[in-house]
């Protein structure tokens, strides 16, 4: 019975981590549209973050069990069972949402994927090595470096197509965000474990997210750098935000055991699944999946093997 529980949980956190993914591309897709209409992926990443953020305090707020977990974190603060670095988990949420909205109606969904993931491998090897996440110490081997470098070849390849000269400077900006995510999914996890409950860290993650996307939204509009536009009618441009909730509280929840490169391995799954069939299916502008994404794909499938490969992305440094 203890074998098929643990079977049954094993299934269940590789089909989260994938679906983390699937739901990480489609949300990169609308925050996109969205931006185009309200002045700037800075703005739609507000909004996004705003909706999130409402969803998820009104889970929060609706069960006795999610309030005490959100009371008990200034407790947790001052005996040091967290750090206060660890609650900010927020801020690498909200550079994604802001890339998405920045790099997509550029690129495409696929080149953006491809670049966060390059970004989220290398990530992930620096933040299992330094112990962020709730799996501990994971050591650096010469698969995972490898597979690092593979990753990072192929955000170059992804650009040949389009012209790498107008469009490296907004992948690097991707790239960027896939840190961003290898760090949130650590210090989410923390959360999560300190508090018992995924969906507090979910709720503190948008906290911190929108609050820092707020003032952000102000100063750009402030200044003149960008306009706020018209809020469009299609009701499924503002799903960015509860599709954030999802995949952050999944991401919470499966991270918690596996580590931060296992996990964002099995995500990576999802995400190329998901933009490649979003940039067939319906691609943006004179964007769509063509040579150049294609190897850039072959590219980072065979990261994700090597680093899977090597026994120590397994093994936790006692």
């Amino acid at each position: 019975m203890h074998g098929l529980s643990a079977g049954r949980h094993r299934l269940l956190t590789i089909s989260a981590a994938i679906a983390v993914g699937v739901l990480v591309a489609l949300q990169s897709r609308i925050n996109a549209e969205l931006s185009e209409y309200v002045g700037g992926g800075v703005i739609a990443a507000a909004i996004s973050f705003g909706t999130g953020l409402v969803l998820a305090w009104v889970i929060v707020s609706s069960r006795a069990p999610l309030r005490a977990s959100v009371a008990a974190l200034p407790g947790l603060l001052r005996t040091h069972r967290l750090k206060w670095w660890q609650v900010l988990g927020g801020l690498g949420g909200a550079w994604l949402v802001t890339t998405q909205g920045l790099v997509v109606p550029a690129t495409g969904v696929t080149i953006f994927t491809i670049a966060v993931v390059a970004g989220q491998v290398t990530g992930s090897l620096l933040v299992d090595r330094a112990g962020l996440s709730p799996a501990g110490h994971l050591p650096i081997s010469g698969n995972r470096v490898v597979a690092a470098v593979v990753a990072l070849t192929a955000v170059v390849v992804s650009g040949l197509q389009a012209g790498v000269s107008e469009v490296s400077w907004i992948v690097v900006l991707a790239v960027s965000a896939g840190l961003g995510i290898a760090v949130q999914q650590a210090i989410n996890g923390r959360v999560a474990v300190a508090t018992g409950q995924p969906m507090a860290a979910t709720g503190v993650n948008f906290l911190v997210g929108f609050s820092s996307l707020f003032l952000l939204s102000l100063v750009v509009v402030a200044t003149g750098v960008t306009a706020i536009g018209t809020f469009p009618a299609q009701w499924w441009l503002y799903v960015g935000g509860p599709i954030g909730v999802l995949f952050i509280a999944l991401a919470a929840w499966a991270v918690r055991g596996v580590g931060v490169l296992v996990f964002g391995l099995l995500s990576i799954a999802g995400q190329l699944l998901g933009s490649v069939v979003i940039d067939v299916v319906a691609p943006s502008g004179n964007t769509g999946f063509g040579w150049s994404e294609g190897v850039a794909l072959a590219l980072v499938a065979m990261a994700v093997l090597l680093a899977t490969a090597s026994p120590s992305a397994r093994r936790r440094r006692r």
